[in-house]
């Protein structure tokens, strides 16, 4: 029993010691910050095994002032590219949305676009209600965006007063208190690239991209995709849809394009991007 105890003890220290080590690789990394007219975009490339014993390329855009930029999402309804979603709405960046349908299209997330729904829950094999990663939603309003943690009911967002709803998951960060995430699926334990949305106290938003599936990017399991939104400060975070989904674009001075390395191609490069069925949008408001 003793030497149970003792051993546990020690699997706790090495675990709290290698995330002590892995904060400050994250923290004191190469970073880029470029600010942009309000926004700020921070990208680092990880090398030589140096976050997570893994290569990394990740990518946060930061939105402190919502009443210069707007969230907003876009729908098509069949898989149009992350990059031309966005350049058809005039957004000035734009990373991919929710889970959808590869051969059919249509989400299979709960979506609302100013006021019309374009997407339900499905359910899974092993539920009746909402799957795994449907217990998480983004809501936008004129004024507001917040991430709130679903109910059970497939049909909970019917009575959400917001326009504009985004379901994905799973929910990585709630009131400032990591999730449970199940270790019984590789989506969740395996490494992939990744995409999600972050918000902090002070209502600054956050979209970040991992990307993955490369070695020179490995991707994130949903774990240490957690303890990096903790660690940029994320009060709440929810984990969008990732793969060869996960892409960043931007419009904004010297950044003309796709950011990040999209993985459909197979190739480390900007080139292979993934058709989606929805995205979500930043756009700048009228003076």
């Amino acid at each position: 029993m003793k030497r149970t105890t003792l051993t546990l003890t020690l699997l706790v220290l090495a675990l709290c010691l290698h995330a002590q080590r892995d904060s400050l690789a994250f923290v004191n990394g190469p970073w880029q910050n470029d600010t942009l007219d309000g926004m700020v975009l921070k990208q680092c490339r990880f090398e030589g095994q140096q976050l997570f014993a893994s290569n990394q390329q990740v990518f946060v855009l930061e939105i402190p002032d919502t009443a210069h930029y707007a969230l907003a999402f876009a729908h098509e309804p069949r898989r149009t590219k992350t990059s031309e979603m966005a350049q058809k709405h005039d957004a000035v960046a734009a990373i991919n949305g929710s889970f959808f349908d590869m051969d059919k299209h249509f989400p299979v997330c709960y979506l609302r676009i100013d006021s019309l729904e374009l997407g339900e829950n499905t359910p899974g094999k092993d539920t009746v209600n909402r799957k795994y990663y449907q217990y998480g939603t983004l809501c936008l309003s004129h004024d507001s965006v917040l991430i709130l943690k679903t109910g059970s009911s497939r049909h909970w967002e019917e009575g959400l007063p917001y326009p504009n709803i985004m379901t994905a998951g799973p929910l990585l960060i709630w009131h400032d208190t990591l999730q449970y995430m199940r270790d019984d699926r590789t989506f969740v334990t395996n490494r992939h690239n990744r995409t999600a949305v972050g918000i902090r106290e002070d209502g600054t938003v956050l979209l970040f991209v991992a990307d993955g599936r490369a070695k020179e990017a490995e991707g994130l399991s949903l774990t240490e995709l957690q303890l990096l939104l903790r660690w940029l400060g994320c009060r709440d975070a929810l984990n969008l849809d990732g793969g060869g989904s996960t892409t960043i674009w931007l419009d904004f001075n010297e950044f003309q394009g796709v950011l990040n390395c999209p993985s459909d191609n197979g190739r480390f490069d900007h080139e292979g991007e993934r058709g989606v069925s929805n995205a979500v949008l930043i756009m700048k408001n009228a003076e």
